[in-house]
């Protein structure tokens, strides 16, 4: 069973339930495309930083979100909720920190994804 504080289990049985007796198919399915696509959005979060676009800060704070709730990733979904918070009512000055803290709660829970679907 997944740390309940990096992967919420009730996410995992819900998607389960979207095509149950296909052996996880779909939810390894959908937690690949989630491992692949979030360091996509990071990269967003770093060149934007960089250009100082805080609106494509925003929008890819608010992806890795809504994402990672859908995962069931709890810990990223509310760092990254953080994020969103924080650029949009105070641009980008100090998101470095809590862009780290996000990545770093990426790395956790894609360990526990990939224990919990054996990949």
């Amino acid at each position: 069973m997944p740390d309940p504080t990096i992967i919420n289990p009730d996410a995992i049985a819900a998607l389960r339930d979207l095509n149950p007796g296909d052996n996880d198919a779909f939810l390894k399915e959908i937690i690949g495309i989630y491992v692949e696509d979030t360091p996509k959005r990071f990269a967003d979060l770093k060149k934007s930083l960089a250009s100082g676009e805080t609106a494509l800060f925003t929008r890819a704070a608010h992806t890795i979100k809504g994402s990672s709730a859908n995962v069931g990733a709890i810990a990223v979904a509310a760092s990254a909720e953080r994020l969103e918070a924080k650029s949009r009512t105070a641009g980008l000055a100090g998101v470095e920190p809590l862009m780290g803290q996000c990545e770093a709660d990426f790395a956790k829970a894609v360990a526990e994804l990939r224990t919990l679907t054996g990949s």
